[in-house]
């Protein structure tokens, strides 16, 4: 349910490094923190990119003969939404009442392909859907496939209207404005390391900050960011696996929840030291930052500028999940646990039924 305006939520970015390539171990370390996140009163809790299995460093590093065998392993370690990894921490979620934006290498059922998602889980337990990268970012491209519109969204859930976007995704103004216009009031930010990453050592951390704050004003929306820093389960892999290199080191890591008006409510925090970058969000004040610039009313000026996203399913478990398909009881038991409460919704939720934006569809048509 979304919130009221002059609710407040606490709400954390997640600044930690998983077990990297250990999927199971990952996930304990996920469940721990939103057991954590429980006891401390947390409403909603933001973990980095590709949090499991863990961000694919070496494909920055090495020769991409070099990498065949590290990606091959890399789609083993990759889940599937929904499955039995996700199926704990829906458990987990629903014991803590924490909501969860879960940064995964998810692979596509079926298939050997990934992608570079965020799996969107309510205080209940619920899945509430998956956002999909929409373009790997350089070497990226070797490992996860393109995400479409029909994950392009905003979920309603007890901490408000949430959406998401991982991390050089954030350059593209089209989709930050796609999120805009769907409501959005907190936006869950993933990323991996940046300034561990040879050139990027002095710029990374301004770049990040620089988008993050361009989003918080521009959608009003409070952002909280979260990133992981390297460490050394991920560098022993890669030398132990691919050999030494020198393009990636440890520490890194960008995280901060911002306000609308570009503060920083908490962090930012950066290297290697683990913690839940904490702040409360208080969606009143959006009611002032309102006053001033309002990107899906008074300062949107649909007369003059109009935003079509095509939100046909891309791929095939997105068409099984689209509105009016009911799910079977066999569906659901075939891959949730049994203490998870009710029956669990694959795929994105869709702002709308129709396949293109209302518009676009005027603009087709005129």
């Amino acid at each position: 349910m979304t919130q009221q305006e002059g609710t407040a939520r606490r709400v954390a970015a997640v600044h930690a490094a998983p077990v990297f390539m250990n999927t199971d171990v990952t996930i304990d370390k996920v469940i721990g923190f939103v057991e954590q996140a429980g006891r401390e009163d947390i409403d909603l809790l933001v973990f980095p990119e590709t949090f499991v299995p863990g961000y694919p460093y070496w494909i920055e590093c090495y020769p991409p003969l070099q990498q065949v065998a590290a990606n091959a392993e890399y789609t083993d370690a990759s889940i599937e939404v929904p499955g039995p990894e996700i199926a704990r921490v829906q458990a987990a979620c629903a014991r803590a009442g924490v909501e969860v934006v879960l940064g995964i290498s998810e692979r596509l059922k079926g298939t050997r392909t990934c992608f570079n998602s965020q799996v969107y889980i309510d205080a209940d337990g619920s899945l509430l859907g998956v956002h999909r990268k929409l373009q790997p970012t350089y070497a990226e491209r070797i490992v996860w496939g393109q995400g479409g519109g029909a994950t392009l969204s905003v979920f309603d859930s007890r901490s408000g209207r949430v959406g998401g976007l991982a991390c050089w995704e954030h350059t593209m103004n089209l989709a930050r404005q796609a999120l805009i216009e769907q409501d959005e009031q907190i936006h869950a930010a993933a990323w991996p390391a940046l300034s561990t990453m040879a050139g990027f050592e002095t710029v990374a951390d301004a770049q990040i900050e620089a988008m993050m704050k361009t989003h918080a004003l521009t959608a009003q929306v409070f952002v909280v960011c979260a990133a992981n820093p390297v460490d050394d389960t991920c560098l022993n892999w890669m030398r132990d696996n691919l050999g030494e290199q020198n393009f990636v080191t440890a520490g890194g890591g960008w995280s901060a929840v911002i306000h609308p008006f570009n503060s920083f409510l908490g962090g930012p925090h950066t290297g290697e030291e683990e913690k839940l970058v904490t702040a409360t969000v208080d969606f009143s004040d959006v009611r002032i930052v309102k006053a001033w610039v309002d990107s899906k009313g008074h300062y949107a000026r649909p007369e003059v500028l109009r935003l079509g996203v095509d939100r046909k399913p891309l791929w095939h478990d997105e068409r099984e999940a689209e509105p009016g398909r009911t799910r079977t009881s066999a569906d659901v038991a075939a891959v949730v646990a049994p203490e998870i409460p009710g029956a669990l919704p694959q795929g994105a939720a869709r702002p709308a039924p129709q396949e293109w934006d209302a518009s676009a569809q005027r603009e087709l048509t005129s």
